[in-house]
């Protein structure tokens, strides 16, 4: 069971693969890491010596940030722009895009489900 950076990596994959469930860490920054750490793309998670494991801990230790330190760092920025009240703040406070997307129509996945039409008032018999 290979255990990097607080996570549990899936054993039938590669380990360029596994590597990209670490949050912080895609595809060229994995390759990146087993090439430091010289170990071989193509071996699965379960094939990997204690010794490989290690190194590959090394690696990602002395490059920066991973998982927790980094989340915790982009979700500072976040409260940063809120509390300044720039433009992009106040995107994230209203739950809107915040990269200059349009939202007169689309950016449903930000905004949530549409919210239906408020029915009309019922008009009174006479």
């Amino acid at each position: 069971m290979a255990r990097i950076a607080g996570i549990d990596l899936p054993q039938q994959k590669q380990v360029w693969v596994g590597l990209t469930y670490i949050y912080g860490i895609g595809r060229t920054r994995s390759l990146k890491i087993l090439g430091q750490a010289k170990v071989d793309v193509d071996t699965k998670v379960k094939d990997l010596t204690e010794d490989e494991a290690q190194r590959i801990r090394l690696v990602i230790q002395d490059e920066g940030r991973v998982e927790g330190d980094l989340r915790k760092e982009v979700t500072q920025n976040i409260r940063r722009l809120i509390e300044t009240g720039s433009y992009r703040g106040i995107r994230h406070r209203r739950n809107l895009p915040v990269r200059g997307q349009r939202s007169h129509t689309n950016a449903r996945t930000r905004k949530g489900p549409r919210r239906g039409a408020v029915a009309g008032k019922k008009k009174v018999k006479k």
